[in-house]
């Protein structure tokens, strides 16, 4: 299961160093809603070797603006502290694999 980050908990995660996967994502988007089961299923094949989960941008701020997300859904991979990789509109789960099984 995806993890509902906070601007605190997702910096958090990042900072372990750890592969982190954040969909930035909104109750008003479309393709954000599409995208929400992906991440899902995204989370359920590799939650064990990634932190993957889920951050609302309209409860949530600062680390949209920090990571400078500025369209919806926008997915960041993160590894040892850094962005490595950002995907930007709706994305298959095959398309993220390939982003993500490198980083694992």
């Amino acid at each position: 299961m995806a993890i509902q980050f906070t601007d605190q908990t997702a910096r958090e995660a990042i900072e372990s160093g750890k592969t982190v996967v954040i969909d930035f994502w909104a109750t008003w988007c479309g393709p954000c809603m599409k995208l929400g089961p992906v991440i899902e299923e995204l989370a359920e094949k590799f939650g064990d070797k990634a932190v993957i989960g889920k951050l609302n941008i309209d409860e949530n701020d600062e680390l949209p603006v920090e990571q400078k997300v500025r369209n919806i859904p926008t997915v960041l991979f993160f590894k040892d502290g850094e962005l490595k990789q950002r995907s930007v509109g709706y994305v298959g789960l095959a398309d993220l694999e390939k982003i993500l099984l490198p980083l694992l």
